[in-house]
């Protein structure tokens, strides 16, 4: 793995709502250094990506290095125009020809069979297939068009990190360690794409995210939800399936049940001497007494809770909490990425009011 050297970060600030930012010097200079091998990291509709030309090996090497992120983990590769597309998979069918139609720009990966010779072995992680989307952000668009070339881009991030929904998340993992962050504001969805692996008989659901099951499906009729990797010497085919993610610094637990329960579950490891949070929405907000409680949305509106969640765990590490009790969300629509990422968030934690708990 390439060794990281301490380097200075640039910052770029561009307006993310201005049409033609490839007219930005800003952005002139973000697509030069990718250019040049270098990692790049800009905001999209989701989270943050950490951008490198995922078609070389070298430039490639750097984000794993800098994130200090697991070999075996593929990456996402973007793209801005759907000709870039063809020259990287080898085959497009027709379900996903739809999808694209419907979804793209927007929040959906898409897994096909990859072109060979082209995008780096390490994007891949080795595997016949690639993960491709196309972004729906003015700002990671103009990038990849100034640029020229595919890149591939994770979470811009420190492996196992809560995800970066603003320049400074990126700042606070990544400073010293990646030539620039493109400056954009705060991201819109808050959580990462949705991933379809199109290369099964079934489309199948890899990752939840910013597109539904039910909105998928709405397009192409079944579509099955994958599971997660379960052998640890299977390379998985998608992000997010593997390993322990979006993590703040202090141990988390989900609690299935009343906001009573879960506040007996604070008081006695109050009363133990420990310092408890808890990470609830703007409607349960008055009615915790804990160390830290923080509101990451509103319950009658999940979309919130999903744009405010990592920005909430992050908060949760500028306390001094021994310990964080999470509410849990409905299992539905974005509910489902939300219950995702908490659930990796909290190494599969949980409490269920009504059973046992020794």
């Amino acid at each position: 793995m390439v060794e990281v050297n301490k380097v200075k970060t640039n910052v770029w600030i561009v307006d993310n709502v201005v049409d033609k930012q490839h007219i930005y010097p800003q952005i002139k200079e973000a697509a030069r250094l990718l250019q040049c091998g270098e990692v790049v990291a800009f905001p999209t509709e989701t989270v943050y990506g950490l951008g490198a030309d995922a078609t070389n090996t070298t430039a490639v090497e750097k984000i794993f290095a800098a994130k200090g992120r697991p070999s075996d983990n593929p990456l996402i590769v973007h793209i801005a125009r759907r000709e870039q597309l063809e020259s990287i998979v080898s085959d497009v069918p027709d379900i996903a020809n739809t999808l694209i139609e419907r979804f793209w720009p927007g929040p959906l990966t898409l897994i096909l069979p990859k072109k060979e010779g082209v995008i780096s072995d390490r994007v891949t992680a080795g595997l016949s297939t690639v993960a491709v989307r196309m972004p729906a952000h003015p700002v990671a668009l103009a990038l990849i068009r100034e640029s020229g070339l595919p890149l591939a881009a994770p979470s811009a991030n420190r492996s196992g990190r809560p995800s970066p929904t603003m320049a400074a998340h990126v700042l606070d993992d990544l400073d010293g360690r990646i030539a620039g962050v493109v400056d954009g504001g705060e991201t819109g969805i808050g959580v990462e794409s949705t991933v379809l692996d199109c290369t099964v008989k079934v489309p199948t659901i890899l990752r939840p995210g910013g597109i539904t099951k039910e909105a998928l499906a709405e397009v192409i009729g079944t579509v099955v939800d994958g599971s997660a990797v379960t052998n640890e010497q299977e390379a998985p085919k998608s992000p997010g399936m593997k390993y322990t993610h979006y993590a703040p610094k202090s141990p988390m637990m989900i609690v299935y049940g009343s906001p009573s329960f879960l506040q007996t579950l604070v008081d006695k490891q109050r009363a133990l001497g420990k310092k408890v949070g808890v990470l609830t929405t703007e409607e349960n907000l008055a009615f915790y007494r804990a160390d830290a409680v923080l509101a990451c949305g509103s319950r009658h509106d999940l979309h919130t809770v999903a744009s405010h969640l990592y920005d909430t765990l992050r908060q949760f590490d500028q306390t001094d909490v021994d310990i964080i009790y999470s509410e849990s969300f409905p299992a539905e629509g974005i509910g489902t990425a939300i219950m995702n990422r908490l659930q990796k968030a909290a190494g599969h934690q949980v409490i269920v009011e009504g059973e046992t708990h020794f």
